[in-house]
């Protein structure tokens, strides 16, 4: 029995592991914490953002709201957030149109005529109309009328057909109706159809344009005069008798510079005023964008300011009317 080795005694499984494993540092419940954090008086509550109803949005973090912090939004939600707070402009939203403040009725002037009463400039822009010069189809023009302070004053809309536009092209009759700021037609101006195949001298192909103020009351006339040189026309009243004279420049079609048409008393010596088209570069020779500026006196009679007004779009259609090319096939 010498040849046999003592061993120690065979200690269960779990009694072998309870030796090997150090003991768990780890108390088995944290200890208790004093707090000296003495609560105040409630606040007042904090109003929902304007500019959301009914609270704020989603994964909106505001920090005048203790213990409102943001919270996580799926990208694939019911109601993801699509832009930050702030003020920016909604989609497809038309911008802002600032309209010069309405005058006061005023006795003896046609109604509607109050605006031009104040004011000694007008600026006269054309709508520039793309699908002219895609399609070569012509469509209606469209002008804005303001003041020096950039505020609209009157909007001119021509109203004629497509067949009268697209035949006749620049010749055209046509029909243009000022509206002012609540919508109201206060002037419309006719032009007839002058046949111009015959002499230049004959009176019955020289352009004419008829001035109503108000739509049914003929205010006057602008009439063509024949001239071998320059464009000159004569500013009639509503008795056709001539007025003012409207004398152009030898070349109307001025490539690089400004066309004055300047207005003259009858007896040329007095300049009363101007219409003068600008030259906006590439924009004026290639598309039909033309923009008039209009002087007259401030204490002109309002109804020859009108008249000034009115040989404006005569004059734009007879020589910076641009029509679509037409190809034959």
């Amino acid at each position: 029995m010498s040849g046999v080795i003592p061993t120690a005694p065979e200690q269960p499984a779990g009694e072998m592991e309870n030796q090997t494993k150090p003991p768990d540092p780890r108390p088995d419940a944290p200890p208790e914490y004093s707090s000296h954090f003495a609560p105040g008086p409630p606040g007042t509550a904090v109003p929902p953002h304007t500019g959301y109803p009914g609270g704020l949005p989603m994964a909106y973090y505001s920090p005048q709201q203790p213990g409102t912090f943001p919270s996580y939004q799926p990208i694939g939600g019911t109601h993801p957030v699509r832009y930050q707070p702030g003020n920016y402009p909604v989609p497809n939203q038309p911008v802002p149109v600032t309209w010069m403040p309405g005058p006061t009725p005023m006795a003896h002037c046609p109604p509607g005529l109050e605006y031009l009463v104040q004011l000694d400039n007008i600026h006269v822009l054309q709508h520039f109309e793309p699908l002219e010069m895609m399609t070569r189809f012509e469509t209606n023009n469209r002008y804005d009328i303001k003041n020096n302070s950039d505020q609209m004053v009157y909007i001119v809309t021509e109203d004629t057909d497509d067949f009268t536009r697209n035949a006749y092209r620049t010749l055209r009759p046509f029909v243009l109706r000022v509206t002012d700021c609540m919508g109201r037609e206060i002037m419309t101006m006719q032009r007839p159809f002058r046949c111009t195949c015959c002499c230049f001298c004959c009176p019955s192909a020289r352009q004419e344009l008829e001035v109503q103020c108000p739509p049914g009351v003929t205010l006057g006339f602008v009439a063509e005069h024949w001239n071998l040189c320059r464009a000159v026309y004569s500013i009639q009243n509503e008795k056709k008798e001539n007025v003012m004279r409207v004398r152009g420049p030898c070349s109307t079609y001025g490539c690089g510079s400004d066309s004055v048409f300047e207005v003259k008393s009858l007896d040329g010596v007095s300049n009363i005023g101007s219409i003068i088209r600008k030259w906006n570069g590439l924009l004026s020779a290639m598309a039909d964008a033309d923009h008039f500026d209009i002087h007259f006196p401030l204490d002109l009679d309002v109804k020859m300011k009108a008249m000034i007004f009115g040989a404006c779009f005569l004059i734009d259609f007879m020589y910076f009317e641009r029509s679509p090319p037409q190809h034959s096939r």
